[in-house]
């Protein structure tokens, strides 16, 4: 049978026979293709991880076939979207991020409006060379009238588009694309929307029931027990959108006001998404930890701004603003080996660019840094680290300013160093460096352990420098509180000399003293005196009062006494 058609072919006509044998091949790729999608169809309703990965290969060798094919670009988006594959979600549909559609629209609006000025003065040439007030024809955009066909193939096509705004929304949200998260959300909802109502205007009345929308609490036929259904896309897109809106509000908040100057709270509110019960995306939080490690700084929390700067490299190794945060810490306690390292970090990373010629990472992640300001920011660079290795060969290593690693001030008391001591060893212990994991949402679980190593090591160190900073400002303080008791110790002695001193020259002093009882010499007042002996006033006074008794015999009590004896006896 096999050979008679292949006769009756040969026998053909050439051109039939090309006609024959392109529709066979079309038919035949078209039949294989839809086998493969209702295959993986089959295998994607288990649910199954393994299923999963089968039904992907399946999907790829389809759109091997046609790769234009909307059922399969859609199943595998979702079977990559299950599988927690988003960055190759995002590159497979990375046209329809808003941020990279603007900046390329701002490209081509900048080369479209310099074109157009150009031609605009040769047309302007030329109708002053005619002498005519109009010219004969008008330039346009060709960026304006692409923006103006794709509008209006996307409006055709909405109903069979919209899966890829929920799918991708979905995905940058896990990559940690915020914004962009939302916009998608947003645009695939009021797609879905606005495919629903015109579907219902075309509904008849006999034809609403309400298998459509399935009743809540309804006890299944089988089971006794009142069943619980799962929720639908919709309520999980409802749900992912209002915690996305929910996030990009804190960070406003957050952003507004570390630009307003208020540290205590921006870091309030990066507290807030970083400690937060649910978890967020692996990008968004370190961008929240490098912003909130700039409010640290500001506030002068030195510690607590390079734990987050440690945290954010941990998270993304390549995060320049990171790098250039902590080597200025690192340069304000003068821990000038460690801010060497992390420039030579961001040396490298520049002269990889410029090697590249790109930024580091997909064309839809995020950078801080547009690749035209690499050239003179590594000019400064290498100058900065000229200098800094100046400083460290002039013996600047030693010189480590751990009041300020600590928080403290100088002339702390030794309470004030253990309580800011015990702080920061609770919140930087080794154990605890990795306990941020928890709170992360990553797009890749293999990426874990290694990210867990690096928190580890960072927080090591940083553990080091401030047990080293503890034992280097306790022993200022304890020589400072000998050198306190010393001078009170002198200070006393000093007072006990000065009192003795005012005694003694108040309080007169013997000198000499003779025992024969001819005389006493003492000094009072800076002045000598000698004073009688004693047996002299017992003489005076006893002959005194003889002669009293004898004159009082003689005249009696009742008569004057003669002037004379009265100034004797007086």
């Amino acid at each position: 049978m096999v050979e008679s058609s292949c006769i009756l072919s040969m026998a053909a006509s050439p051109s039939s026979l090309a006609g024959g044998e392109k529709k066979h091949w079309w038919l035949t790729n078209k039949k294989m293709v839809e086998r493969y999608v209702r295959d993986a169809k089959m295998l994607i309703a288990t649910e199954e991880q393994r299923e999963t990965v089968a039904a992907l290969r399946l999907l790829e060798a389809a759109l091997a076939i046609s790769p234009r094919m909307e059922v399969a670009l859609e199943l595998k988006a979702r079977c990559l979207l299950s599988l927690r594959r988003f960055k190759e979600v995002a590159d497979m549909l990375q046209d329809y991020i808003p941020s990279l559609k603007m900046d390329s629209d701002e490209d081509s609006d900048n080369s479209s409006s310099q074109l157009s000025r150009e031609r605009g003065k040769l047309l302007s040439g030329i109708v002053d060379s005619l002498g005519q007030n109009e010219p004969a024809f008008k330039c346009f955009s060709v960026s304006d009238l692409k923006k103006k066909v794709m509008s209006g193939l996307c409006k055709n096509v909405n109903k069979e588009g919209q899966w890829r705004y929920l799918v991708l929304g979905q995905a940058c949200c896990h990559l940690g694309l915020m914004e962009d998260a939302m916009v998608l959300l947003q645009t695939g909802k009021r797609l879905a929307t606005a495919a629903f109502r015109r579907e219902s205007i075309c509904w008849s009345d006999d034809s609403f029931s309400f298998n459509r929308f399935p009743l809540y609490g309804e006890t299944p036929i089988n089971n006794q027990q009142p069943s619980t259904p799962p929720k639908t896309e919709s309520e999980k897109i409802s749900q992912l959108l209002s915690h996305i809106k929910l996030l990009i509000h804190r960070k406003t908040a957050a952003m507004a006001a570390l630009d307003a100057g208020l540290c205590s709270e921006a870091i309030r509110h990066f507290s807030k998404i970083v400690d937060g019960r649910r978890g967020a995306p692996q990008g968004f939080l370190a961008e929240c930890y490098v912003h909130r490690a700039s409010a640290y700084q500001s506030a002068g929390r030195i510690a607590e701004a390079i734990a987050d700067c440690n945290r954010t490299l941990a998270l993304n190794p390549s995060c320049i603003r990171a790098l250039t945060v902590r080597a200025a810490l690192f340069e304000t306690i003068r821990c000038l080996p460690d801010s060497l390292h992390d420039l030579e970090h961001l040396k490298l990373l520049y002269n990889s660019i410029l090697r590249d010629r790109k930024l580091p990472g997909p064309v839809w992640k995020r950078q801080n840094i547009q690749y035209m300001e690499i050239p003179g920011k590594l000019c400064s660079l290498a100058a900065k680290i000229q200098q800094l290795k100046q400083r460290v060969a002039a013996g600047e290593t030693g010189n480590v300013d751990y009041y300020a690693l600590i928080g403290l001030k100088r002339g702390c008391s030794r309470s004030e160093l253990e309580r800011a001591h015990l702080l920061l060893t609770l919140r930087h212990k080794p154990d605890k460096s990795s306990s941020f994991i928890d709170k992360c949402e990553f797009a890749n679980d293999g990426d874990i352990d290694s990210i867990s190593d690096r928190a580890k090591m960072s927080a090591l160190l940083l553990y080091r420098l401030i047990k080293k900073g503890y034992t280097s400002v306790m022993g200022t303080i304890l020589d400072d509180e000998v050198t306190e008791k010393d001078r009170k110790a002198v200070m006393q002695v000093q007072q006990a000399q000065e009192q003795c001193s005012t005694r003694v020259e108040s309080i007169p002093v013997a000198i000499s003293d003779t025992s024969n009882g001819s005389g006493t010499h003492r000094i009072e007042n800076n002045a000598a005196i000698t004073t009688p002996p004693t047996s002299v006033f017992q003489g005076i006074f006893c002959r005194d009062l003889t002669v009293v008794g004898n004159l009082l015999s003689q005249a009696g009590f009742n008569r004057p006494m003669p002037m004379k004896y009265e100034a004797l006896s007086c």
